[in-house]
């Protein structure tokens, strides 16, 4: 079984920093790549990031490029996402899932229960 668990939502004040965490089991990630997607109400879920193969290679969209860095430890099999230079429109929910490329299209196979990142001052 496919697991995922996101942890280091919070909030912060514009210009601040967090680093969300996402642990898998069921699976190395080696095997699937791990993307950072966020939801915000009435909006479709999108894609953040996204980190894939061996060597790693990183993906972001364009909104978070420069302030966000996706990283992964193998051993502890844990994704990271180091979120910097935050603003008022990174509010979301943050999902990490397992998919099956960074790209689209692609196909989730797992998702986290969601942590909630609140930019406010």
């Amino acid at each position: 079984q496919v697991e995922l668990v996101e942890s280091g939502g919070g909030l912060v004040q514009p210009g601040g920093s967090l680093r969300l965490s996402c642990v898998v089991s069921g699976f190395t990630l080696d095997y699937y790549a791990i993307g950072w997607f966020r939801q915000v109400p009435g909006k479709e879920r999108e894609g953040v990031s996204c980190i894939s193969g061996s060597p790693s290679k990183q993906w972001y969209a364009d909104s978070v490029k420069g302030r966000f860095t996706i990283s992964r430890d193998n051993r502890k099999k844990t994704v990271y996402l180091q979120m910097n230079s935050l603003n008022p429109e990174d509010t979301a929910v943050y999902y990490c899932g397992a998919v099956v490329q960074c790209g689209t299209p692609t196909s989730v196979v797992g998702w986290g229960q969601g942590t909630q990142v609140t930019v406010s001052s």
